[in-house]
């Protein structure tokens, strides 16, 4: 499939952004059943929730270029009970609403007790906002995921690794900037962020590799003989039957050499992964920014590759031009 860069976007801000909505109430969790008391002041947490915030505002600005007409884009949430893609529509809005919320709670102060525990320890307004916010943030994954693993037909997609890694690979994100924000304010949850976020980047790795092992061991349904019904056992195509271009030869192949598609492959591996484990095993505060920065342009090249590697079936027919 020939991807769209909005697309591209979209799929890699608002997965950083869930990733760090997660990992700021993880930590908010983390100090409140470790000290039994919050240890962090709530701007750490507004503020985090703000950029949390415009991340996913970059990623919903970024989905109306690939629009075919943007001023019916409200449309897209009217078919929630059969499309994932409008569930997404809905979702995305929702966890923005949380993230303002989880936010605004701490901005203002506002972690009054709600229940009270044997151990001496509660539960805040606050915290029971943000396992809500986890709730949203897991339900767009899904979603976001499930847009791709629904389609049969690219079986490249049509895997629950589809979905295992956008999270994987949102969270990993998401935690690294998480650690990075953490350690310019020396809060401490810096180190627990890290090591999460170097966890779940060995995780995305492992997942990530996999479903490379699984589509280059795919083996095509269709084939030119039965695409065309011809009774011959060996067909070789010759020319599309017109000299030019057209809508199918341009939508549905990407138009890159096998090469540079290898060759991204490789460099997304270690940009998206190699590099962001090293640099988060350093711990310094400059080191966690630049892991984030560079593990976030090895996951658009990932992306990239990702809907590069959707073979449909049509392109059994349109190979060539002439």
């Amino acid at each position: 499939m020939r991807p769209a860069f909005s697309v591209l976007f979209l799929t890699t801000l608002i997965g950083a952004a869930q990733g760090l909505l997660i990992a700021l109430v993880a930590g908010q969790l983390f100090l409140v059943v470790g000290t039994g008391q919050q240890t962090v002041p709530g701007g750490f947490y507004a503020l985090g929730a703000f950029i949390a915030l415009v991340l996913l505002a970059l990623g919903l600005l970024a989905s109306f270029f690939h629009l075919a007409n943007p001023a019916r884009a409200w449309r897209a949430a009217s078919q929630w009970r059969t499309s994932w893609l409008s569930r997404e529509v809905i979702a995305l809005p929702a966890v923005m609403g949380m993230a303002v919320l989880y936010g605004g709670l701490h901005w203002l102060g506002l972690d009054m007790p709600l229940l009270h525990f044997a151990n001496g320890k509660s539960l805040d307004l606050t915290m029971a906002v943000g396992f809500i916010t986890i709730a949203a943030c897991v339900a767009l994954f899904i979603c976001t995921g499930m847009i791709y693993a629904c389609v049969k037909f690219i079986r490249e997609w049509a895997s629950v690794w589809t979905v295992i890694n956008y999270t994987l690979m949102g969270l990993a994100s998401g935690f690294t900037l998480a650690a990075a924000y953490a350690a310019s304010w020396a809060s401490v949850l810096t180190g627990l962020f890290a090591v999460f976020a170097l966890i779940l980047t060995i995780a995305a790795l492992a997942g990530r590799v996999y479903s490379l092992w699984r589509n280059a061991r795919l083996r095509p349904l269709t084939t030119l003989k039965g695409a065309i019904g011809a009774p011959h056992q060996h067909i070789r195509q010759v020319s599309q039957g017109f000299g030019g271009g057209s809508f199918n030869t341009k939508e549905f192949f990407h138009g890159v050499s096998p090469e540079k598609v290898r060759a991204l492959v490789f460099f997304f591996l270690v940009a998206a992964f190699l590099a962001p484990m090293v640099l988060l095993a350093l711990g310094a505060g400059v080191m966690l920014w630049l892991a984030f920065v560079v593990q976030y342009v090895g996951l658009l090249a990932e992306r990239w590759v990702f809907f590069a590697h959707g073979n449909h079936v049509q392109n059994l027919y349109y190979q060539r031009k002439a």
